[in-house]
């Protein structure tokens, strides 16, 4: 009897150290953090004020481009805001930057790395094209690894097919 109640009690002891503890947020936090994605969507989150992006890695003035299902074509919205990103880069000569490639989580996670990569380097071509030197310019890809969005719709999914620019 002892044996199985000390057997009990040893199982109980490990189910309950697996269960991780909720970490303490206060109210104004998570309001000041849902203020400053609000701020964000509607284009005026970003330390200079431009707005660019929409999610909370993003606050610096180079923004996200987006790109069509199964796609690494740039559009021409794509192209207006790299041209931005470009003006911003040759007023800062001393900044570089990382381009993360993302996907939806759509398909094989190989296939996504693949297409990651794709966006991330049509990004930086252009970039080179208006005048940006590409040794100022890294990228990587996180494929579907690393979703803004984790809802299961086309919206979702339009967030996180994007080309994601870290300033460093």
């Amino acid at each position: 009897m002892n044996t199985r109640i000390r057997g009990l009690l040893v199982i109980m002891m490990i189910a309950s150290a697996g269960c991780s503890s909720k970490s303490a947020v206060t109210s104004s936090e998570t309001d000041a953090g849902s203020s400053s994605m609000q701020n964000s969507i509607s284009g005026t989150g970003s330390a200079d004020g431009r707005g660019y992006g929409f999610d909370e890695y993003q606050t610096g003035p180079i923004g996200d481009v987006f790109y069509d299902y199964d796609s690494s074509m740039l559009s021409t919205e794509a192209q207006q805001r790299l041209t931005q990103n470009a003006a911003w880069l040759q007023n800062n000569t001393g900044k570089s930057v990382l381009i993360e490639g993302h996907c939806d989580d759509r398909g094989t996670s190989e296939y996504n790395i693949a297409l990651g990569e794709r966006r991330a380097v049509s990004a930086k071509e252009y970039l080179t094209r208006l005048g940006i030197s590409s040794s100022r310019l890294e990228t990587v890809t996180y494929g579907e690894e690393r979703p803004f969005d984790k809802g299961q719709n086309e919206d979702a999914w339009a967030k996180n097919r994007r080309a994601h620019f870290v300033v460093k």
